[in-house]
C-alpha cells in the first residue's frame, strides 16, 4: 500500500477543528470512550514532558529497554519527512497498511466531530499500542502537559520532566512559572517522576505541584547526578556509581539528557547494561545530526554539513555548545525559523562562532519568517546575515565564500523535516 493513503486521510483530518493547537481534553475523552478506552490497556506507560531534550531522552530510554532485551512502543511529534515516524510499535515504525486501517477507524469511531488533528492520531497510536504486546509505552507530550492529548493516561509507571524553558507562551503562558506548571500537569499521585536539572523557578513549581498531588520526585543535583568526566559520563545516585562510555548523540546536553535517560532507567529497575546501551545505541536524528549522503551532501562537496532542529535559546546555547566542542573550522548558519519563535533568542549563542548566517523561508509553512526577517534577527543577534532564496542557493552562497566551511542547517523541526527530505 502506498503512503498516499494514509497522507489521504491524515489530509481529511485536518478539516475537523479550525485550530491546528487548542488545549483541552474534553475531545480526546470522547474520542477514546468511542474507540473503547484504549489508553486504559497500554504497557507500562513512562510520560515525558519538557522544553528541550523529550526527543533525545526517549530515544535513550528506548534503547536502553533494547539493550536490555525488551521492547517498548513510542509515540513521538513532530515528525520529520513521515507521519510513519511518530508511531512506533514495539520497536518498529509502524507501516503504511496498519496506519491507514487505524486512521479510518478513529476517522469513523468520531464521527465527524471536533477534533484536532494531534488529538485524533494520538488517539490512533494508543490504539496501535494497546493492540500489540511490549514490554514498555513511552509518550513524548506534544505541548505543555496538562491539557495534551498525551496526559490520558490514569497511572503511568513513571513521568519524566526534561528541562523547561521559554517556548510556546501564547499556549503556555508567559513566565517560566506559569509554563513549568503545565509541564507537571502529567504528574499523578503515587507514581514517581525522574525531574532533570531545572532552573530553581521551574523546580519550585514541580517540588510544588509534587508535593500536593503526592508524587516522589526522582530529583537531579538531589537523588542523582551526572557529568562528563575524562571523556566518560559519570553517573551516581543512592544505588551507586556508574562509569559509561559517552552518548552517542551530540553535545554537553546530551550528558544530562543521558543521565535524565539513565535515572528513568534505573528507577524501572535496569541494570547496568541497560543504561550504556541508552548512550551507545540511541539514534534521534536532526540533532546535531551531520549528513554524510544525498544531494545537498553532493553539492557541498568538501564543506561538512549538519542539521539540527533546535528552535527555542535553550536550543541554541546547546547547539551552539555542540558546535564548539568539534575541531575547529569556519563555520556558517543556514537558518529557517518560524515567525512565533525567538529567533533571536536563538541565534544569540551563535554569535563569535559563526562567520555568517545565511535565512531561509522554511519551505510549504505558512507561518515562515521571511529571509529578510530571519536576516534581521541574526544581524540582531550579532552574527553577519544575508537572505537567500532556498537551502540549495545558500549552500552554494557558503562554499563559493569557504569551500571547506562547517555548515549547520538549523532553527526549525520543520526546516529539518524539509532538507532530510530533499536529501532523500
Amino acid at each position: 500500500m502506498s503512503a498516499a493513503a494514509s497522507d489521504a486521510i491524515l489530509e481529511r483530518m485536518m478539516s475537523l477543528h479550525p485550530k491546528i493547537i487548542d488545549l483541552t481534553l474534553d475531545r480526546m475523552w470522547r474520542l477514546l470512550a468511542a474507540l473503547g478506552h484504549p489508553e486504559a490497556a497500554l504497557p507500562p506507560v513512562i510520560h515525558i514532558a519538557g522544553t528541550n531534550g523529550k526527543g533525545s531522552t526517549l530515544a535513550m530510554i528506548r534503547a536502553g529497554v533494547g539493550a536490555a532485551g525488551q521492547v517498548a512502543h513510542a509515540y513521538t511529534s513532530p515528525h520529520l519527512a513521515r507521519f510513519h515516524e511518530r508511531i512506533r510499535v514495539a520497536g518498529t515504525l509502524i507501516s503504511e497498511e496498519a496506519l491507514a486501517t487505524l486512521l479510518d477507524e478513529c476517522w469513523e469511531a468520531n464521527a465527524r466531530e471536533e477534533i484536532t488533528y494531534f488529538e485524533i492520531t494520538t488517539a490512533a497510536a494508543l490504539l496501535a499500542f494497546a493492540r500489540a504486546p511490549a514490554d514498555y509505552t513511552l509518550l513524548e507530550v506534544g505541548l505543555g502537559g496538562r491539557l495534551d492529548a498525551t496526559n490520558v493516561v490514569a497511572r503511568p509507571e513513571l513521568t519524566v520532566i526534561t528541562p523547561v524553558d521559554m517556548d510556546h507562551q501564547q499556549y503556555l503562558g508567559e513566565t517560566l512559572e506559569e509554563i513549568a506548571a503545565e509541564k507537571a500537569g502529567i504528574l499523578k499521585r503515587g507514581v514517581p517522576c525522574v525531574v532533570a536539572r531545572q532552573d530553581e523557578r521551574a523546580m519550585s513549581v514541580i517540588e510544588a505541584t509534587a508535593a500536593r498531588i503526592g508524587a516522589p520526585l526522582i530529583a537531579h543535583g538531589q537523588h542523582w547526578h551526572v557529568r562528563e568526566e575524562h571523556g566518560r559520563l559519570v553517573f551516581e545516585d543512592e544505588a551507586g556509581l556508574l562509569d559509561l562510555d559517552p552518548p552517542r548523540l551530540l553535545g554537553a546536553h546530551q550528558v544530562q539528557n543521558g543521565g535524565t535517560a539513565i535515572a528513568a532507567l534505573r528507577a524501572l529497575g535496569f541494570g547496568a547494561a541497560a543504561c550504556q546501551g541508552a548512550l551507545r545505541d540511541a539514534e534521534w536524528p536532526a540533532r546535531m545530526q551531520r549528513l554524510r549522503h544525498g544531494p545537498l551532501v553532493a553539492q557541498a562537496g568538501s564543506a561538512e554539513l549538519w542539521l539540527d532542529g533546535g528552535h527555542n535559546p535553550a536550543a541554541g546555547r546547546a547547539g551552539a555548545e555542540a558546535l564548539a566542542r568539534l575541531p575547529e573550522k569556519p563555520t556558517y548558519l543556514i537558518t529557517g525559523i518560524l515567525r512565533s519563535k525567538d529567533a533571536v533568542g536563538f541565534l544569540a549563542p551563535y554569535a563569535g562562532l559563526a562567520r555568517k548566517a545565511v535565512a531561509i523561508a522554511i519551505p510549504g509553512e505558512i507561518a515562515t519568517a521571511t529571509p529578510e526577517e530571519t536576516a534581521e534577527a541574526a544581524e540582531a543577534a550579532g552574527l553577519a546575515a544575508t537572505p537567500a532564496a532556498s537551502v540549495g542557493a545558500a549552500i552554494e552562497m557558503i562554499v563559493r565564500e569557504d569551500p571547506d566551511a562547517r555548515i549547520l542547517i538549523c532553527g526549525s523541526l520543520y526546516l529539518a523535516g524539509e532538507i532530510l527530505r530533499e536529501n532523500g
